[in-house]
């Protein structure tokens, strides 16, 4: 039978070798690349800038594991385990808390686009970069953008957002905890009772905060909190998460228009994370390697316990600080109590490009650290210490490298 099977099948008929001559009608115009033809090889580095971090041992295994189906009961479970994981970090009860297929950006348009409607006021404290991109997806969705704007540095006090809480009247205020580009650990306690009693919800961006410093989503009154998978947790790019109060799930499933997209309609993300009660319906398909990664990450941070986390992060910070000042560098941020324990901003120093001590700490050290972004561009070097990287050894080992690169790097005469 398998002889007739194998002879039935060698020479095709008359059908199958019109196919073959209708697959191979034309010439490939394009051939294999070079580059593909060869093993990929990657460098090894340090990865001290402001994210992504990198990855500890037991996260890189579990990114080697086979693939399951994104809808198979195992993959369910793990998908329970990681809500429980960012319930635990996030520090909430919140039912509606779920990951988002995308990286911190995908979380903050999730957020946007499923609790904005067009006409809706939008308050936004815009002391960085995040707080532009905030501003910039809600003026695409319609919405009536009112910023807040702080020079690089800066950050919000309760009497300021209560001035633009009066004046604006809007539905949502957007702050951002961990303002990465500045270096600005913005203060949360009493945001959330002054919002709520304004009839506002409020949006915390906590991407580069979450997992080094104190954050209580409950107990802080934040309606909406989202962060990301690439920096304190330690895990690849390529998801992040978000969670929801019942006030804010109030105001997605009572608005009069559907989200502008589906992808990120909560409605269909919720029932396919489990966060409704109903059977799960297929929404999208998940990056289960991914996910894999991310539950791992949790568990470590799980392991560790969040307290001790903190800890580490501003004892690790602070041994930094003082190795930074010993160089003759000078902080960015000037009250200890509004640096960010997770990425330090250092004044470029006068005389130098950063461009040329960036590049000198890479090529001659193996380490990476970045300049400014937006606003910050140009005007500093970040630092960032972000999970299993936050140790007093990488302190030592960046700043010898800034050290030698003070030293041979050009300087202008002023």
């Amino acid at each position: 039978m398998f002889q007739a099977l194998a002879k039935s099948s060698a020479v095709p008929g008359p059908q199958a070798a019109g196919w073959v001559q209708t697959m191979a009608s034309h010439k490939l115009l394009v051939p294999p690349p070079k580059a593909l033809l060869k093993p990929l090889s990657i460098p090894k580095r340090l990865l001290l800038g402001p994210g992504p971090s990198n990855l500890p041992p037991r996260i890189m295994s579990a990114g080697g594991m086979q693939i399951i189906g994104p809808m198979d009961k195992e993959m369910y479970q793990i998908m329970d385990e990681i809500k429980e994981g960012i319930q635990y970090v996030f520090q909430t009860r919140n039912p509606l808390t779920l990951v988002i297929t995308g990286s911190g950006h995908c979380a903050l348009e999730a957020a946007l686009v499923n609790v904005l409607e067009p006409g809706d006021s939008f308050l936004v404290g815009v002391n960085g970069i995040w707080g532009q991109r905030a501003m910039d997806i809600g003026e695409r969705m319609g919405a009536r953008v009112h910023p807040m704007t702080k020079d690089p540095g800066g950050h919000y006090t309760l009497q300021e957002v209560e001035e633009g809480l009066a004046q604006h009247k809007p539905v949502l205020l957007f702050l951002t905890h961990g303002e990465s580009s500045t270096g600005v650990l913005q203060p949360l306690d009493g945001f959330g009772e002054l919002c709520h009693r304004y009839k506002c919800l409020l949006l915390v961006d906590s991407v580069v905060s979450l997992g080094g410093t104190p954050l209580y989503m409950d107990q802080q009154g934040i309606d909406i909190l989202y962060s990301g998978s690439q920096k304190v947790l330690n895990a690849p790019p390529g998801t992040s998460f978000i969670s929801f109060s019942d006030k804010a799930k109030k105001k997605m499933y009572s608005r009069k228009t559907k989200p502008f997209s589906f992808y990120l309609d909560i409605k269909w993300l919720a029932n396919f994370w489990g966060c409704d009660g109903q059977p799960r319906m297929y929404h999208h398909t998940i990056p289960v390697i991914s996910l894999y990664s991310l539950r791992e990450s949790l568990a470590l941070i799980a392991e560790q316990g969040l307290e001790n986390s903190w800890r580490q992060h501003r004892e690790t910070t602070a041994y930094l600080h003082g190795r930074l000042q010993a160089l003759g560098l000078q902080l960015f941020v000037k009250d200890p109590a509004l640096r960010l324990p997770m990425v330090t901003t250092v004044v470029v120093p006068a005389g130098y490009d950063w461009r040329d001590i960036v590049s000198y700490v890479l090529d001659h050290f193996d380490i990476e650290i970045m300049g400014g972004l937006g606003p910050s561009a140009g005007k500093v070097l970040r630092i960032g210490l972000l999970g299993c990287n936050a140790t007093r050894e990488n302190v030592d080992r960046v700043t010898e490298a800034l050290g030698a690169a003070l030293q041979h790097c050009p300087k202008n005469k002023l």
